[in-house]
């Protein structure tokens, strides 16, 4: 991995758990109006918690979570 590097993703399931386990998101790229690609700051564990969620290992607490996800499509809807 390397730490210059960022990671993105256009899953926004993905995007609220990396965003509920403290993973820094440097931007949401709305350049295709279609859809949203987030962008992460590349930093350890981060492809680890990505296969976690993808294999259904990762644990978290629902309302955090569904917060973040209301705060994300805020976001995604916003003008700025």
């Amino acid at each position: 991995m390397n730490m210059n590097q960022n990671f993105s993703t256009y899953d926004l399931g993905l995007t609220t758990a990396l965003v509920t386990l403290g993973y820094k998101l440097l931007e949401l790229d709305k350049i295709n109006p279609k859809k949203v690609r987030f962008v992460f700051k590349e930093e350890k564990g981060i492809e680890q918690a990505m296969l976690d969620y993808w294999n259904d290992k990762i644990k978290l607490p629902a309302q955090t979570l569904l917060n973040n996800q209301k705060m994300l499509k805020n976001r995604i809807y916003s003008d700025v």
